[in-house]
């Protein structure tokens, strides 16, 4: 009763246009959203590519120019999961004609860019979200409350560590995400982009930082993504790699707390370790993705000789989210942080209410990234403004 249909635009079609489309057509089965999704048109370069990928993900049509996705009357939402350096273009054109966005992570290139974005849905009115979707997972959202509560009390040290290790291989194509003029940033915009807006969301903002960037493999063989992080290349002909392979930086909070970073794609034997510690006056928590329905966490009062880190599995009704799904200790995946987090979306716009995060987290996150790449090339903290 009362549903209303939303109709969707998509531009991209690989790694999360998969994910953002499994999330669309699995949204009306576990939540009562007062908007249910149309999957109208998807958007792709290569006609093949995109149209075998309509047919697969479930879309009504496919355009080989994202122009024309935003220029029709029967579309209410643009999704944008194309490579970084598109993304101020679209958006901003979603924006002017009206549509409501949702774009992957980072927001833009540059400040400058991300800010222009801002400024744009703010102008005509649209809600808007940057997919930040690790936050949505049900037990980094429980232990938000734990922390609100003051469970552990003052926060006194962040900890975070998102290592991968898929560009390992010396003969790892140069893939957009090894491009500056592309991607923005390596390791630091692709997945410490993640570690810091899950800081900021879990403790708050950022005052300074001091941080330094290597790149370890300087030439690769030219090629392309081909899904997912699998990617082929040209052994013949090699180019240079502009981004970063890794990245670690030191944090000051406005709270005072103290945090340390780490983000890399040289950390052989980890495929997704996105992974925090919090420690507090009255305790600490942590969580790893790898093992994403579990939530540790130690509380200083407890009784002597039964003190340590208990392990929460957060699939009881209590914890936010899982009571969509299945009964306790019946676990959920990756998949599902993205069904959260449009559903958060959708909800905004049925509600005419701003989800979050959205472009202002992305400005903010743009702004640390910026710092911390200034600071390497300068070697010298950067205060946040």
């Amino acid at each position: 009763m009362g549903v209303k249909k939303i109709r969707v635009g998509m531009v991209g079609y690989q790694f999360m246009g998969k994910a953002h489309s499994h999330a669309y057509r699995d949204l009306p089965f576990y939540f009562d959203n007062p908007l249910k999704p149309e999957l109208k048109v998807i958007a792709g370069r290569n006609e093949e590519a995109v149209k075998e990928a309509q047919g697969k993900m479930g879309w009504d049509s496919y355009e080989t120019d994202w122009r024309k996705v935003i220029e029709r009357d029967d579309i209410d939402v643009i999704d944008i999961v194309t490579p970084n350096h598109t993304h101020a273009e679209i958006a901003i054109a979603a924006a002017e004609a009206g549509k409501h966005i949702i774009t992957e992570k980072p927001l833009a290139l540059t400040v400058d860019e991300a800010k222009k974005m801002l400024n744009a849905v703010e102008k005509n009115g649209v809600k808007h979200m940057i997919c930040h979707n690790y936050r949505f997972a049900p037990a980094v959202q429980y232990a938000k409350k734990l922390i609100e509560a003051g469970k552990i009390g003052r926060v006194y040290h962040y900890r975070a560590n998102y290592l991968q290790d898929f560009i390992m291989d010396p003969n790892f194509p140069l893939v957009w995400r090894l491009k500056k003029e592309v991607s923005g940033t390596g390791a630091l915009g692709d997945i410490g982009a993640h570690s810091i807006d899950l800081a900021r969301f879990l403790i708050g903002e950022f005052k300074e930082v001091s941080g330094t960037m290597e790149t370890f493999i300087k030439d690769r063989p030219i090629g392309e993504m081909t899904g997912g992080l699998n990617a082929k290349g040209d052994n013949e002909k090699m180019g240079e790699v502009t981004v970063d392979d890794a990245v670690a930086f030191l944090a000051r909070f406005e709270n005072g707390a103290l945090g340390t970073f780490e983000a890399t794609r040289f950390a052989g034997g980890n495929r997704n370790k996105n992974k925090f510690e919090i420690n507090g006056e009255k305790g600490s928590i942590r969580w790893d993705m790898e093992n994403m329905n579990n939530l540790e966490v130690y509380f200083a009062d407890d009784e002597e000789g039964l003190q340590g880190f208990r392990l929460i599995n957060c699939t009881e009704e209590v914890h936010p989210y899982v009571g969509a799904y299945w009964p306790p200790g019946h676990i959920i995946g990756y998949e599902h942080t993205f069904i959260h987090l449009i559903d958060e979306f959708f909800r905004g716009i049925a509600n005419d209410k701003q989800p979050a995060p959205n472009f202002e987290d992305g400005v903010k996150n743009q702004i640390i990234l910026e710092a911390v790449e200034k600071s390497s090339k300068e070697k010298r903290w950067i205060d946040i403004q």
